[in-house]
């Protein structure tokens, strides 16, 4: 039987003290509430961990990087026991013909069982041409993805590369790299899109461990994205708002306005329009996220971000309350719209007051 979370972490002396304070720390990361905390618990008690295989393909493996990275005070140690990695020929110990055998004993033993973790997209255009790039144990990274993903329970799509084709898809993307969903017969396992370049480490566990804990997949957006943490933009939760909308900008690099932590949007800042968690969960720790390290978002979580113009072009033409097509205009629209407030509810009140004394009359 495969042995549990729990059953991992006292193998390696793990306190049940330090097990519920993980518990608790994850539910917080995935926006629970502290009574989930004990749900958690128990899932990681007694359901065995998730055999997963994770293939690599045309990437510069920074989503494997950031996993191992995760924060939480006991994550960095046993988050790797937490699923069973049968696969992943990056941290693997195993080479040769042991280690790609695994592949194939995984997907027996557990069919429709495991999960599919996909880091890097094929480069399709091999196909037509003859290419030989990408190849893992002599095949093409696209023949071992078919083949692992047809049997999988869902497939994870760590990163741009996967979720949405990254660098590697940018115009004119001669090796014709291509996401992982609109690779042809793969399956119909559901595909969970967790793009970043790279993701945030806590996000990558979390799902992983919502997966464990309610035996279902995360509620996830129409582009396929967990709701719980690709549902509002940076712009909506960042520090810097307020200056924005009261039309406080960056207009140089380390200018006065740099100094004293002003808005980012004239300097190319991307936040209005990216949905991801960096300004509420942010990175190392929730130490910071480039924004308040003085750098604009660029919109790496997005699709096709490398190809939609330069990283420090300013945004134009975005609609809602608050922001304008014109940054430079934001202050005065906005204090317009105050002494516009004023000047009504001047007049509604005058109008009361003639009301009131025509009827005293």
């Amino acid at each position: 039987m495969t042995e549990t979370f729990y059953d991992v972490m006292r193998r390696q002396g793990i306190t049940r003290r330090s097990f519920l304070k993980f518990c608790s720390l994850t539910a917080a990361a995935m926006g629970l509430s502290p009574i989930y905390a004990g749900k958690i618990a128990h899932a990681m008690e007694n359901k065995p961990r998730i055999p997963v295989l994770w293939l690599h393909g045309l990437e510069c493996t920074c989503c494997s990087e950031s996993f191992i990275r995760s924060a939480h005070p006991l994550a960095k140690d046993v988050i790797l026991s937490m699923i069973s990695l049968d696969y992943d020929d990056t941290i693997m110990a195993a080479a040769g013909h042991e280690a790609e055998a695994i592949i194939d004993e995984t997907i027996e033993k557990h069919k429709g069982e495991y999960i599919l973790a996909c880091e890097g997209n094929p480069g399709l255009e091999q196909e037509h041409t003859g290419g030989m790039s990408c190849i893992i144990a002599g095949k093409p990274y696209t023949e071992q993805l078919r083949h692992a993903a047809k049997n999988a329970k869902a497939i994870i799509s760590w990163g741009s590369c996967a979720s949405w084709g990254c660098v590697q898809a940018a115009a004119p993307n001669p090796t014709g790299a291509t996401p992982i969903h609109k690779v042809s017969d793969i399956g119909n396992a559901p595909i969970i899109k967790v793009p970043g370049c790279p993701p945030i480490a806590e996000v990558m566990t979390a799902v992983i461990t919502y997966i464990l804990t309610f035996e279902r997949l995360p509620s996830l957006d129409r582009q396929g994205r967990p709701k719980m943490f690709y549902s509002q933009r940076i712009h909506d939760k960042c520090y810097r708002r307020p200056h924005f909308d009261a039309g406080q900008f960056v207009e140089k690099w380390d200018d006065d306005a740099a100094r004293k932590g002003y808005c980012l949007y004239k300097m190319g800042c991307k936040g209005p329009t990216t949905y991801n968690a960096c300004s509420t969960i942010r990175w190392n720790g929730g130490l910071s996220f480039p924004i308040q390290a003085g750098h604009p978002c660029i919109g790496c979580s997005e699709d096709g971000f490398w190809d939609k113009g330069g990283f420090y072009n300013r945004l134009s033409s975005i609609h809602q309350f608050g922001i304008e097509s014109n940054a430079d205009e934001v202050g005065i629209a906005a204090a317009t719209v105050v002494g516009g407030a004023v000047a009504a509810h001047a007049a509604v009140s005058a109008l009361k007051r003639t009301q009131q004394k025509g009827d005293q009359e």
